[in-house]
């Protein structure tokens, strides 16, 4: 039996070294033992009667509201590896074939690969995962090809049928390059095995899914790459928003007088200047650009968020628990990050989804007006003023798209806010 300091009893620890003091010297095992201990009866979150465990359970109970989240967890991982996924992989989606401009969804033709003279820097694997890679080979459209002795000639692709069609040449060693295989093929037959080697691995056929736009650029690419940029916008934006709107609601509501005042009068005024032309005038003082927009969609969204916190806290300021943090000496600052803002947070949640989407679509309206989002980087909206004049031209494709792509978003983030809404509601569990 030994005497540990700092327990109020004797106990007794075999396995375990003493020193001289009466401490004993824990083991690895054990350390990690107790802290294995800690962690498991104080995780709350497993407790399938805490507040937590049962919202989620009710979320997940949601059938529309769980198809909503799967299909924005789709997009997010799509977004994220998109230059993985598409099937235009250069920078932006920006691979402009003019000859096979605004063709329609489901349209297939053959190229022939041409390798570039430039050689091209490998890009890492990170890098490729942000912005892409430059294409090593340039493709040419073709309806037909012949060989003439050392020489290869093309027909290239030409959609509209009254403009006659032009046949472009090559030499077979500007399109097969490879110096180790043209040594290897020096035989009476080599240009024959070239030509094989040509048509075989050089000419390809592509399919355009959801066809191409008005540069040629693969539609599908710029749709699944500009989801980066809605999503983006929306997180980053809901995030300043709240960062802004649950401080200073926190400090009005929480303090009351001169301070509330204060708050509310510039939430008043801010609340009043339309949202658009509120974004607008931020764009124009900080410029146009990537990093522009999220702040200044950002900025305009704390309103709502500031007006909510301010009501909730309000409301329980008054309570005991809030009186019991005064009155043991707790700051303001412990009282209100760990036991106000804990309780109004329910609300903040359904705010914020309803923010995301709402930060979608001013994000879209500022690319359709050109103060967005910068070609050739693609943006739902920005997609929209590019083609919306193809409605009326036979190509109603192109702007359908990005909006149907807009719409559904938006759509999945209204239908998660309300699910989140019915799961933290505490008048309607049962």
């Amino acid at each position: 039996m030994k005497n540990v300091k700092g327990w109020n009893r004797q106990v007794e620890r075999p396995g375990l070294a003493y020193n001289k003091e009466g401490h004993f010297t824990e083991p690895v095992t054990e350390r990690l033992l107790s802290v294995f201990l800690i962690f498991r009866f104080n995780m709350k979150f497993f407790d399938s009667s805490s507040p937590l465990a049962i919202a989620l359970k009710k979320f997940m109970t949601n059938p529309v509201g769980m198809m909503a989240m799967s299909f924005v967890m789709l997009i997010s991982v799509i977004a994220v590896f998109a230059y993985w996924v598409v099937p235009d992989y250069t920078p932006d989606g920006n691979r402009q074939i003019l000859e096979i401009s605004t063709q329609k969804p489901g349209f297939s033709c053959r190229f022939l690969v041409v390798p570039k003279d430039d050689e091209i820097e490998e890009s890492g694997l990170m890098n490729r995962l942000l912005s892409g890679r430059s294409d090593e080979v340039t493709f040419y459209p073709l309806t037909s090809y012949r060989f003439v002795g050392d020489s290869m000639y093309i027909t290239l692709f030409e959609s509209e049928t009254e403009i006659k069609p032009i046949e472009q040449g090559f030499l077979l060693h500007e399109v097969f390059r490879e110096s180790s295989e043209i040594g290897k093929y020096m035989i009476v037959d080599a240009r024959k095995i070239i030509q094989a080697q040509i048509v075989k691995n050089q000419i390809i056929t592509k399919r355009f899914l959801f066809g191409t736009d008005q540069f040629g650029r693969d539609l599908l690419s710029r749709l699944l790459i500009g989801s980066r940029i809605s999503l983006a916008v929306g997180f980053i934006s809901v995030f300043i928003s709240l960062l802004v709107g649950v401080f200073l609601g926190s400090l009005a509501g929480y303090f009351r007088g001169r301070t509330d005042d204060l708050i509310v009068w510039f939430i008043n005024v801010v609340w009043s200047v339309p949202t658009l032309l509120m974004v607008i005038a931020i764009t124009f003082a900080l410029g146009k650009g990537f990093w522009q927009v999220f702040v200044a969609v950002g900025l305009t969204m704390w309103v709502e968020v500031a007006r909510v916190v301010r009501g909730q806290i309000i409301s329980i300021r008054e309570k005991e628990f809030v009186e019991a943090g005064k009155a043991l000496g707790y700051s303001d600052v412990r009282i209100i990050s760990r036991h106000i803002l804990p309780n109004v947070m329910s609300s903040v949640i359904v705010i914020s989804a309803a923010n995301f989407a709402s930060a979608i679509l001013i994000e879209a309206g500022l690319s359709f007006l050109g103060l967005g989002i910068q070609p050739p980087t693609p943006s739902w909206g920005g997609m929209l003023k590019e083609n919306y004049a193809f409605i009326l031209l036979d190509a109603a494709y192109l702007a359908l798209l990005p909006g149907i792509a807009i719409m559904l978003l938006v759509l999945a983030f209204m239908l998660i806010g309300n699910a989140l809404r019915d799961a933290l509601d505490v008048k309607m569990s049962g």
